[in-house]
């Protein structure tokens, strides 16, 4: 394969994805100076006029689409070796199965998600396309500068007009998300096949597990007991092999999705106002470095394929944006609406973070023993500057060492030894990917031996 670097006037930065037919690279755009998704065709593919006028079909059918809830298209061309290319909007956040590697979400997130792809679909639907390969890999999270995040919808590599799906169709679709009418050829096909897709998606995201086949799907609260009864049921229904008992469509069970979602919400909000008093004050850190805001508990236990509950509990800030896991006795209070960077020396403002500990009051004290765990988000300056300047007085300091994963790298210092008897590490991450913002500040204290940076830092997921 050439060695690309440019693609037109997209200068390339790195690959997104590659896939059977096509491989995605983000890019920068010098004209509209921002990052661009390009989709070239594969080498191997060019010769076959059936797979270009199907990569071909599809550009055409995002532009089709025009919603802000799809993908949208910019641009198409032709590289000198003939094969062609379109340059698509770039979603930063991510995908649902970015979000899903740190476990299933919290219920209520779970349903306005897939609520938000099942109107993704439904905005196909009326421009009179059926995607036929809805999954979590497929349905991108873009977050706007004010950090409200858009579910879109991308890859219509499979995507059909519903004129054309309406009559006789060939097998499509990926396993645990086909609907039976796309698994082999037969008669057409219609929107209620989506839906069937978009129930496989809410199903995962509650569950973590992809559903079985059509009519052996295990009850979802099998696998989560907390899980309600109606929840299971709008689920189910979307799920149902005959597309006639299915929901009658996206926007349906997108409206049952938003019903139920708005129900937790509301009986949420009554079991947390016995909490709020007690974390109703200010939260430093044993160095003075960070503050955060009052907030209410949003743990989630995550749980195993069997019902019980695992050692870990995934946590979120008020936004949603950072997501992490921590040790299950660690995740008994937690602040999560936001930090102001100038605590640590940075640009004043107000940012996404949390602190989750199991006693929120011993915080500000190194001499009192206390599990947690602080994750700051921030856009300007240089944390990792001010992390290296940051001293514990009364810790032994046990050095500094490199962090690295599939998401973040950076730098951890740890101390050990603290009045307490415990140990503190501080970490500085930027993303993994070249990216230099956002940046992390992460600080985890920890009683006694043992340190669980590592498996927190690898944990954390900000979008």
């Amino acid at each position: 394969m050439h060695s690309l670097e440019r693609i037109g006037r997209y200068r390339l930065e790195r690959p997104l994805g590659t896939g059977a037919f096509a491989t995605v690279w983000l890019a920068h755009d010098p004209e509209l100076q921002a990052p661009v998704a390009v989709k070239v065709l594969a080498e191997n593919w060019a010769h076959r006029l059936d797979i270009r006028d199907r990569f071909l079909s599809e550009a055409r059918l995002l532009r089709r689409a025009g919603s802000s809830r799809v993908v949208q298209v910019y641009d198409i061309g032709e590289l000198p070796d003939g094969r062609p290319y379109f340059v698509m909007e770039y979603a930063a956040g991510g995908t649902l199965a970015d979000l899903l590697a740190a476990g299933p979400l919290p219920v209520a997130d779970a349903l306005a998600l897939t609520a938000e792809a099942a109107r993704s679909a439904a905005a196909l639907h009326e421009a009179g396309i059926v995607h036929r390969d809805i999954k979590p890999t497929n349905v991108l999270l873009h977050t706007a500068p004010d950090g409200t995040r858009r579910v879109l919808l991308a890859d219509l590599g499979l995507a059909k007009s519903l004129a054309q799906a309406s009559v006789l169709t060939l097998a499509a679709g990926s396993a645990g998300y086909q609907p039976p009418e796309q698994a082999e050829p037969g008669e057409g096909i219609d929107e209620r096949a989506d839906v069937y897709s978009l129930g496989a998606v809410g199903y995962e995201l509650v569950t973590g597990t992809v559903p079985g086949p059509p009519g052996k799907v295990v009850p979802p609260r099998r696998l989560r007991p907390d899980l309600g009864e109606d929840v299971e049921r709008a689920l189910l229904r979307a799920l149902e092999p005959d597309r006639a008992r299915r929901w009658p469509g996206a926007q349906a069970f997108a409206h049952e999705l938003d019903r139920l979602a708005a129900g937790l919400g509301t009986r949420r909000a009554r079991r947390l106002d016995g909490v709020r008093g007690r974390l109703n004050l200010v939260t430093l850190s044993a160095a003075g470095v960070l503050a955060a805001a009052a907030a209410a508990v949003t743990v989630t236990v995550v749980f195993h394929h069997d019902g019980t509950p695992e050692q870990t509990l995934r946590v979120s800030d008020a936004t949603g944006r950072v997501v992490l896991q921590v040790p299950a006795g660690w995740g008994r209070e937690i602040r999560d609406r936001g930090w102001d960077p100038r605590a640590l020396g940075l640009k004043a403002g107000h940012e996404p973070g949390l602190v989750v500990a199991d006693d929120l009051s011993r915080w500000p004290d190194l001499k009192a023993a206390v599990d947690g765990v602080f994750v700051g988000v921030s856009e300007h300056g240089d944390v990792g500057a001010k992390v290296r300047d940051v001293a514990h007085s009364g810790c032994r300091y046990s050095g500094r060492r490199t962090f690295s994963s599939a998401h973040w790298h950076g730098t951890v210092r740890a101390w050990s030894g603290c009045p307490d008897g415990g140990s503190v590490t501080e970490s500085a991450l930027t993303p993994a990917g070249g990216n230099t913002r956002p940046q992390l500040y992460v600080q985890v204290r920890q009683r006694g031996a043992g340190d669980a940076t590592e498996e927190i830092l690898r944990s954390l997921r900000v979008t």
